[in-house]
């Protein structure tokens, strides 16, 4: 999609500190982070949201969890960390290029949602 941030990021049309690609994934630092580890994980062919993900792209979600547990470790996180997908604009998602957050560092990440 011409358009999206995300689909430019993974062309290279706007540069990004990949902390990691290959040819179906990338990885990049989200640019206001929440965390001392805060890592976007994206495929690189545009999926709108998880909710519009087909079973055919079953395969890249799977390799984006397996990815993710290797960004964590390898940016600081081995004893733990979050993995968030935002799905619609209700569920919190910002940009509409399936993404996940992973979320770490060296002190517990906190709960995960403001308790009433």
């Amino acid at each position: 999609m011409s358009s999206c941030i995300f689909c430019k990021i993974a062309a290279g049309e706007i540069p990004a500190k990949l902390v990691y690609e290959d040819e179906d994934i990338v990885a990049f630092p989200d640019i206001q982070p929440q965390r001392p580890v805060h890592i976007l994980v994206i495929p690189r062919r545009h999926i709108v949201s998880l909710a519009e993900a087909t079973p055919s792209d079953q395969a890249i979600l799977g390799r984006m969890l397996g990815v993710a547990n290797r960004i964590a470790v390898d940016q600081g996180s081995p004893d733990g960390f979050r993995v968030i997908i935002n799905t619609g604009p209700v569920g919190g998602q910002e940009v509409m290029h399936l993404h996940m957050h992973i979320v770490g560092g060296p002190d517990p990440v906190g709960p995960m949602l403001k308790r009433n």
